[in-house]
């Protein structure tokens, strides 16, 4: 994934890349170029030292130039990614952050997989490369980031729930676990994360359950595996932070 990441020519304003895998633990790494990382079947995760991005096929994710990352998948997935020269970047995210790939976008990353990398300089190939980059200046982040801090008491915490997702202790249990008291271990984690402890977990489950519902799980078993006392408050918390149901999101994953 890397070999088309470092072409440098302005005059392939968009280069891409297909890749189909069975599973992906790749090695961190960076490139000059901007890329959008998009899969049209499974889900990935790309991590970064500023923390993790879930990126199911209805998401892309936005890797600025020269950001350190990784691309993990535990399933098989086809990549359909996008890069951006350095000359063509002016009003694109200087940050990470995942995207919802509307139907126009994700017809414009086909076209220009099967357009390729060596189209001339003016034409039709190189005008849908343009309004490529104008459908990327206008697009919008989803909430499917996690952050990852390293104070090693909010690092001890955060380790235990991402292996057991489901885990519902209070602040005020994990810290007494963490050897702090609540209001500290509070104070660390909006400090560390920009989030409040219960806003991180909502999130990390949140990221947990697009990923078992790609997988196929029932909405309902989905709900109950990741500590919830019923599917309703487990889709009022799906609804509140990407404004469908999980069964609706359910179904755009399939379809």
């Amino acid at each position: 994934m890397t070999t088309t990441g470092q072409i440098l020519n302005p005059d392939l304003p968009v280069v891409s890349v297909a890749l189909d895998l069975e599973r992906e633990q790749g090695s961190p790494h960076t490139h000059p170029r901007a890329q959008l990382l998009y899969s049209i079947q499974g889900v990935m995760r790309v991590v970064t030292s500023l923390g993790t991005w879930l990126v199911p096929s209805t998401q892309a994710v936005w890797i600025p130039s020269m950001i350190e990352h990784q691309v993990i998948a535990n399933e098989a997935i086809a990549i359909r990614s996008i890069y951006v020269d350095p000359a063509w970047t002016e009003g694109l995210p200087t940050q990470c952050c995942v995207i919802a790939v509307s139907e126009l976008l994700r017809a414009l990353i086909l076209r220009a997989v099967k357009i390729g990398n060596s189209y001339p300089p003016a034409g039709p190939e190189r005008r849908l490369m343009d309004v490529i980059l104008d459908e990327l200046r206008v697009i919008k982040s989803a909430p499917l980031h996690l952050p990852m801090p390293k104070h090693p008491r909010v690092r001890k915490v955060i380790d235990a729930l991402v292996s057991q997702p489901e885990d519902s202790r209070t602040i005020t249990q994990w810290a007494a676990v963490v050897g702090s008291s609540p209001r500290t271990l509070s104070r660390l984690f909006m400090k560390q994360t920009g989030m409040s402890f219960g806003a991180w977990r909502r999130r990390l489950r949140l990221m947990e359950a697009i990923d078992r519902l790609a997988k196929g799980e029932s909405v309902t078993q989905v709900a109950f595996e990741l500590g919830y006392q019923s599917t309703s408050a487990f889709s009022a918390m799906f609804r509140s932070e990407l404004g469908v149901s999980p069964k609706s999101y359910s179904l755009q994953e399939s379809g």
